[in-house]
């Protein structure tokens, strides 16, 4: 066993004897069918504490050939079917995690100088007797090895895209690395498989990529390894009733990030560090601070702000993704900025409809905090009167809620105000403090239609007072509340019928002015 080739299974074993384990061995069903064949290259990115790097060593651990993988994998979905699992611990692995090399040099000549120094030492130390054509040559001792052996190696490379967090606006030293990954990689008959994972997708140069031999799998689009990508839903729920902690304040807090096949995906640390501690909370700030986010939100792109401002409000906004260079640096627009965020966990994507979203309320916490550092007044002083507000809707004192909602209109009034869509932006973040007793939902399919925005008690706070929000433009409150009973909204709330608000809102462009009506249905 080496520290870099064939490391042995000890890192998994770990993992297996940790409180939490949700076994994701099925991913190597899919890896299986890439092993030596064209698709062999893979390159996956997801946010930080995603579990990257445990499902790494668990691959490692799987094609590793000192490994007793029978003993290792027992009782793992992977070894159930013995048809599932080829090259079981038939492979040399070659295992590198690429921030260890990065944090002992300080070039980029000699982060690859010892990376191949490390790795060649340890080659030649197992395969001794072999007469290498060049054996200061990574590529050509992998190729001579193979040539004597017959054996594929799987090179596995963990943090791969550390490089451009650490040399952002060095392209040369990035083209380099680059550059060697390719040159070791590409088109050679030593590579079974390899498989790369990290934050960001291959950079990519203009229009082509130094390694566009990868498939990529990502926040935006995972499709096969889709439900590998975090904790699902199904095993959210097993891990609530095992621990006996209330599923629905799970999913309010934790859930939120969309995979086009799967549906909902959890924030894995997050979840695991709630059932050890039976405490909601933000856990997200123990990996990264705010100012990562603060960085790009502060970025002066039009439009950036009011996106950031929308999507803070619940709302959902249309970006491309087809432009985002895969780097830190590299933006041409608001739309790149949102797209890093997408791979940086700050938001979710939903593939199909090409929007982003704020995935859950941890995550808006960190927004909240990234902007009052930024000392974005818009936001702060709506989230500072949310709670008045929100309290005054309960007692239905509809001249104060009309009064805090026209705060939230001046202090977002930058934002294109001059339809309903955009009053229910204003609306959710005058009621940001809601969000702590209620699911927000806007356009909620009821009776003969959809309620522009509905707040539904969540289970831990059932005695509080379903409501429904009906929003108009250039029309009146009374108007508002005659379609809530028209169109029968109340009709799809009727768990709540003796717990009911109806609120009706509507802004009058003349006078600038805004009324409410709130009726206990």
């Amino acid at each position: 066993m080496g520290i870099y080739l064939n490391p042995g299974s000890e890192k998994l074993a770990i993992s297996r004897r940790s409180q939490i384990y949700i076994d994701k061995s099925g991913i190597i069903r899919k890896l299986n069918t890439f092993f030596d064949t064209e698709d062999r290259f893979v390159c996956v990115s997801r946010p930080r504490r995603f579990g990257k790097s445990m499902t790494a060593n668990m691959i490692s651990a799987y094609y590793d050939r000192t490994v007793d993988g029978e003993k290792v994998f027992s009782g793992l979905d992977i070894v159930r079917d013995k048809s599932d699992h080829a090259h079981m611990n038939e492979c040399d692995v070659v295992f590198l995690n690429m921030q260890e090399f990065l944090s002992r040099t300080h070039t980029m000549t000699e982060f690859l100088n010892r990376l191949k120094k490390f790795v060649l030492s340890e080659l030649k130390n197992e395969y001794s007797t072999i007469a290498y054509l060049d054996d200061q040559d990574l590529a050509q001792t992998m190729g001579d090895i193979y040539a004597t052996t017959g054996r594929k190696f799987v090179v596995i490379i963990d943090e791969w895209d550390c490089i451009f967090r650490e040399y952002r606006e060095d392209l040369e030293a990035q083209k380099v690395y680059l550059d060697f990954l390719r040159d070791w990689l590409k088109d050679k008959a030593y590579i079974g498989l390899a498989y790369m994972t990290g934050i960001l997708p291959i950079k990519k140069y203009g229009t082509h990529s130094a390694l566009n031999m990868f498939a990529e799998y990502s926040m935006t689009n995972a499709v096969p390894l889709d439900s590998y990508m975090g904790f699902t839903t199904d095993e959210v729920k097993a891990l609530s009733e095992q621990y006996q902690v209330s599923f629905d304040e799970v999913k309010s807090w934790y859930d939120g990030y969309f995979l086009k096949n799967i549906g909902d995906i959890y924030s894995p640390r997050s979840v695991v560090q709630v059932m050890k501690t039976g405490i909601f909370d933000d856990y997200w700030n123990q990996t990264e601070t705010f100012d990562a986010l603060k960085v790009y939100i502060d970025m002066n792109y039009d439009g950036l702000r009011d996106a950031v401002l929308a999507l803070m409000a619940g709302g959902r906004i249309k970006i491309d993704i087809r432009t985002f260079s895969n780097d830190m640096t590299t933006f041409s627009g608001y739309q790149d900025v949102l797209t890093l965020l997408i791979h940086l966990g700050y938001l979710g994507y939903d593939f199909d409809e090409k929007e982003v979203f704020i995935p859950n309320r941890e995550v808006l916490m960190e927004f909240v905090s990234a902007t009052r550092a930024s000392k974005w007044d818009e936001i702060m002083h709506s989230v500072v009167l949310s709670e008045d507000l929100l309290r005054a809707a309960w007692k239905q004192d509809a001249d104060k809620v009309a009064q805090g909602v026209e705060k939230a209109h001046l202090e977002t009034s930058h934002l294109q105000y001059n339809d309903e869509n955009a009053l229910s932006y204003t609306i959710s973040l005058a009621f940001y403090a809601a969000r702590q007793y209620y699911t927000v939902i806007r356009e909620l399919p009821t009776g003969e239609g959809f309620a522009d925005v509905a707040f539904i008690p969540r289970r831990k706070y059932a005695d509080k007072p379903a409501m429904l929000v009906e929003l108009k433009w250039k029309q009146d409150a009374d108007t508002a509340i005659r379609q809530v009973y028209e169109k029968k909204y109340p009709e799809g709330l009727s768990e709540y019928k003796d717990n009911l608000l109806l609120i009706g809102i509507n802004y009058d462009k003349k006078t600038r002015k805004h009324t409410c009506i709130i009726e206990k249905a």
